[in-house]
């Protein structure tokens, strides 16, 4: 595993990261090749501590948040209970999918900006955007914990997957 931190508006200290290395190594039993986890230490407002945790193993993204207002070290064992949980519950899915042989077309795409006044883009992000099939999709989205998420279908064309209000499934597709 390699490992990746950063700290907004704290400085994490040293033993904080061995800590958090060895409570992320336990999901080691669950991958055979290298997983690069990166961390992020926030402190928000008074006494307020954050951690995310994103672990990106074959393209398979696993993440964790967690807030906490005594250490960031009770955050940590929270994401690592949650990341574990998050594998156990999609054993079976995964299991299944890591067999499968992996696709080698990646794309990079990043969001349009927008130059509107009314609007400040506070995040651009970059993705890396695979073909798989909607039941992969749904079990990526449901891996990190979002609303949405945009990959390409079989056929190469840019989907959108989303989550509606009355708990069902979209997908928007291009043409």
């Amino acid at each position: 595993m390699t490992f990746n931190f950063a700290s907004k508006k704290c400085t994490a200290r040293e033993e904080t990261k061995a800590y958090t290395e060895k409570k992320i190594k336990k999901l080691e039993k669950f991958f055979t090749g290298d997983c690069a986890v990166h961390v992020v230490y926030t402190l928000e407002k008074a006494n307020f501590y954050k951690v995310e945790i994103t672990a990106d193993y074959n393209g398979l993204i696993f993440r964790g948040q967690a807030t906490s207002n005594t250490d960031f070290k009770p955050c940590v064992d929270e994401i690592a209970d949650i990341l574990i949980r998050q594998i156990r519950k999609h054993k079976t899915k995964l299991q299944k999918r890591l067999k499968e042989s992996s696709f080698s077309f990646e794309e990079e795409n990043s969001l349009p900006e927008d130059n509107e006044e009314d609007y400040k883009i506070i995040r651009n992000k970059t993705l890396k955007i695979k073909p798989m099939t909607d039941d992969e999709a749904v079990l990526q989205m449901d891996l990190l914990g979002h609303d949405f998420f945009i990959y390409t279908g079989e056929s190469g064309n840019v989907k959108v997957l989303y989550k509606r209000k009355d708990g069902n499934l979209g997908i928007i597709e291009t043409e």
